[in-house]
């Protein structure tokens, strides 16, 4: 398999893949990219007003059928509009450069049309909010369809993502099948807390990760003794050191091997591997807070996973496409072989023979999904059949 590439550079077609993967449909996409096409240029940072521009028309268009849709009263079918338009609108809002004309009114359509489409069409999720240094940060609680106290996991963000790319996704419905509770989360640096309460992001995931293992503590729903937590693509740095850090995590995994995310800087520098969004170092800066790039390489130094690997003490999954243009697949052999006190560590490579070679799955999100999805329910106690 190999990622859909209509466009002449990377950050583009990574921006179709991953609306394709989070629940867009071809025809609509298709339409988008025949409007994009003669703006399209092989530097990355070109056009990327037009590109907002024209994924937020196919947003507005099907948000308009909605409406109709609910004239009618047939909310089945409006909701099902906005929550395709909710991604289209992320997938504009997430390529622009901080402070761009229009970003923030497209961010607010995007989660304000997600959360109407989970109500009308009756999804089990509920937007979730707890205090995090005198702000807030959200998550959307995904319950499954089980009676009693039942395993949950953390599920967070890379980079650019939000949370609620990870659940239309679909790793949220894949782990309620197997009696695994999710919650996705928009940790700082990304989604509600960084665009709303100016919350950057921190190498020290456990800090946030461990104030929404309180909360979860709280919950009779909740089995507070198996609790697990992933992330993609940069949570590929942020799953494992928190699950080193917090205890009471049972179990965890990675998508993507983020091992050493301050090393892929110097590389960035140096021009070495593809960029996940344009106006990358301003993105960056934006994300941790930074004012420059010696600010930046600062507070990212302890990016790091070296060291840190052995702490972790429960079963742990490294997974990684082989042809990662972005992350390169040593970091996931690297962290594999520094889990030597996990009871249970494994290696999942995606290969050319299933698919998701590309980074975090941007080819194919489906085996990426059922594999991690397995793996929890095999090490939390779930179900892997009915």
């Amino acid at each position: 398999m190999a990622l859909f590439e209509p466009f002449p550079n990377y950050v583009w077609n990574l921006g179709v893949s991953i609306a394709l993967e989070n629940g867009g449909k071809i025809g609509e996409i298709v339409d988008i990219i025949e409007e994009l096409k003669e703006k399209a240029g092989s530097v990355e940072d070109a056009g990327t007003q037009d590109f907002m521009r024209a994924w937020v028309g196919m947003a507005d268009k099907l948000t308009e059928l909605g409406e109709e849709d609910l004239a009618k009263a047939r909310e089945f079918s409006a909701g099902n509009k906005f929550k395709r338009s909710a991604i289209y609108y992320q997938t504009g809002e997430r390529m622009q450069e901080q402070g761009s004309a229009g970003r923030a009114e497209t961010y607010r359509k995007a989660i304000d049309n997600f959360m109407r489409g989970m109500e009308l069409t009756g999804e089990p999720v509920t937007r979730v909010t707890i205090p995090y240094q005198g702000a807030e940060i959200a998550g959307l609680f995904h319950k499954a369809p089980v009676d009693g106290p039942a395993p949950c996991v953390v599920y967070c963000n890379g980079l650019d993502s939000m949370k609620e790319m990870l659940w239309m996704g679909g790793f949220p419905t894949a782990m309620a099948k197997r009696g695994i509770h999710t919650l996705c989360v928009d940790q700082p640096g990304t989604g509600e807390a960084l665009r709303l309460h100016d919350l950057p992001a921190t190498p020290h995931s456990e800090e946030w990760a461990s104030a929404w293992v309180d909360w979860l503590e709280t919950r009779d729903d909740v089995d507070a003794s198996r609790i697990g937590m992933t992330g993609i693509s940069l949570g590929g740095h942020y799953a494992p050191r928190a699950v080193a850090y917090e205890p009471r995590f049972a179990s965890g995994a990675a998508w993507g091997a983020n091992h050493n995310w301050r090393e892929v800087q110097d590389k960035r520098i140096n021009r070495e591997g593809e960029n996940p969004v344009p106006h990358y170092w301003k993105h960056v800066f934006w994300v941790f807070g930074a004012q420059d790039m010696d600010d930046f390489l600062a507070k990212t130094t302890d990016m790091n996973l070296n060291g840190h690997m052995d702490r972790i003490k429960v079963p742990f999954l490294v997974t990684h496409g082989v042809e990662d243009r972005q992350i390169s697949p040593d970091y996931a052999q690297q962290a594999y072989d520094q889990l030597v006190n996990s009871p249970r560590r494994e290696l999942k490579w995606f290969t050319p023979r299933e698919g998701g070679v590309e980074h975090v799955g941007a080819d194919n999100h489906a085996f990426a999904i059922d594999y991690i999805a397995d793996w929890f329910a095999e090490t939390l106690g779930g179900r892997t059949k009915a």
